[in-house]
């Protein structure tokens, strides 16, 4: 049986703990007992693990065997704020598929509004990002970063930088990542609705990305960056 797997808010050689509202989930929602076994993910290491202490807000575990966690490429996911809840289910699911590092980037065509909002937005998106982690079995969570302006973002350093353009025509995004196949790590970005504007384009080619499409229809924003991220780690795998 698979066993739920947890990430701890404090672990030492061998024992573990959640605590807070992590905790409480934990202990009165899913009423936990002394005994039970879960796996723990200890920074980037996977333990077997026995609770011993149950509290509202204070679950320890002692820790046992580590557990085997697949390798993958690590993958940053450049992503052009866009509307939120739409943003907050884009976040989700590219947890869910294994990304490493996501930026939200604040482009020429983001709502104003949204952009001013989105300062205050990191924390929640971390959350969201921690709770679709231990969800889907990761280690540990992507790092979500606060908001920065296009300009910072094309500069981080990355092996393959793709963007993803409705005006490429030429290039493939699987086609792109297969010509590269022994990167180190991959960027993508995504654009915001109305998408990349033409001097942005040309920001990214100054800054070593290639530019690259997901095909003839036009997609979301949330569709593109789960399509750009599944087609990458197939092509990596």
């Amino acid at each position: 049986m698979t066993r739920r797997r947890w990430i701890a808010d404090e672990f030492s050689d061998d024992r573990a703990a959640l605590t807070g509202t992590h905790a409480a989930h934990l202990s009165r929602t899913l009423r936990a007992r002394v005994g039970q076994q879960f796996e723990v993910a200890c920074g980037e290491r996977v333990r077997r693990a026995t609770i011993t202490l149950v509290s509202n807000d204070r679950v320890e575990f002692t820790l046992g065997e580590e557990v085997a966690a697949p390798a993958f490429v690590p993958v940053t996911l450049l992503l052009a704020i866009f509307k939120f809840d739409r943003m907050e289910w884009a976040i989700e699911k590219a947890t869910e598929l294994g990304v490493s590092k996501i930026v939200p980037v604040i482009a020429r065509r983001t709502d104003a509004h949204l952009a001013t909002a989105s300062v205050k937005r990191a924390d929640r998106w971390s959350r969201i990002a921690f709770q679709a982690a231990e969800q889907s079995r990761r280690a540990s969570p992507p790092e979500v970063i606060a908001p920065v302006k296009l300009r910072e973002a094309v500069g981080f350093p990355a092996a393959l930088k793709i963007v993803l353009s409705e005006s490429e025509s030429q290039t493939q995004l699987r086609d792109a990542v297969a010509a590269r196949d022994a990167a180190k790590d991959v960027s993508l970005a995504v654009g915001p609705e109305g998408g990349w504007t033409e001097d942005e384009l040309q920001l990214f080619q100054e800054n070593g990305w290639i530019s690259a499409s997901l095909g003839p229809t036009v997609l979301r924003a949330e569709t593109a960056a789960i399509a750009a991220i599944a087609i990458t780690l197939s092509e990596l795998s």
